[in-house]
């Protein structure tokens, strides 16, 4: 792994959130979990991630209204990945619209988001 980053998941399952963070964590990243829209905003508002994690099935709302509001505050994070079960064109197409890098779709495996991440934060020091 390059750099160690800031990175905030926006999951509603427990479970999931859970598994996420110990993986994360293991690897060094600082993670921080937001289960809903608002809690999202609230967090990126604090601190604005390196990056963020968005599922989109959230208990308030869709989690691309998460990248309406921050962009309505003029926050972005440096890098937001869409997390979803839903793999239509149509999806893809609304979330890389809105402002999402990259679209994975559910079940993500541990080594292909950690290779992701790692690209990202390389992309970023490039950058």
């Amino acid at each position: 792994m390059s750099t160690s980053a800031r990175i905030l998941l926006v999951e509603d399952s427990e479970l999931v959130a859970d598994a996420l963070r110990t993986l994360l964590d293991a690897l060094g990243h600082t993670v921080r979990v937001a289960p809903s829209v608002r809690e999202a905003v609230a967090a990126c508002a604090a601190e604005v991630p390196d990056i963020m994690l968005l599922d989109l099935g959230l208990l308030d709302g869709h989690g691309l209204e998460v990248l309406e509001q921050l962009s309505a505050l003029g926050i972005t994070p440096r890098v937001t990945a869409a997390m979803t079960g839903d793999d239509e064109p149509a999806m893809k197409r609304r979330c890389l619209a809105a402002g999402c890098r990259e679209v994975l779709v559910k079940p993500v495996g541990a080594r292909e988001l950690m290779a992701r991440i790692d690209g990202w934060m390389r992309e970023e020091a490039r950058a």
